[in-house]
């Protein structure tokens, strides 16, 4: 991959290009985003119910398997037959919204409850991708 070292406020003004100044740097995405390639899947957020910590609508989600989950991580989960994302509270056995239009959720012995793993990253792409399926 190549790489142009500079850093670009959002508020770009002119500037010569840099890209004739480009190099070629030892940078792989999989090894940037993925800690654990056996356990990692993406999936992809459908919903706003977790706008408060960043993650939109057709967010891609990198979700690990290997890491034992935290109070307050943002997991994927199977609940009742439903892939969710949340964030879990593991002492109140709670799944939480991170949009106050959104109830917290009670985990119940009743429920149907596992947990698939845990958002370690979430890519916003700009411009929709053809690989991606939007609802």
């Amino acid at each position: 991959m190549k790489v142009i070292p500079i850093t670009a406020s959002a508020g770009i003004t002119g500037f010569e290009s840099p890209a004739s100044e480009y190099k070629q740097l030892p940078l792989s995405l999989d090894e940037l985003l993925i800690e654990h390639p056996s356990a990692t899947f993406i999936g992809q957020a459908d919903g706003d119910s977790m706008r408060g910590v960043g993650i939109f609508n057709g967010d891609i989600l990198i979700v690990d398997r290997h890491l034992q989950v935290k109070n307050q991580d943002v997991i994927v989960a199977n609940f009742n037959g439903e892939f969710i994302c949340k964030i879990l509270d593991t002492q109140r056995r709670l799944l939480l919204s991170a949009n106050k239009k959104n109830q917290d959720v009670q985990i119940t012995s009743h429920d149907q409850f596992s947990i698939e793993g845990v958002v370690i990253r979430s890519i916003r792409c700009h411009r929709a991708s053809h690989l991606l399926v939007n609802k």
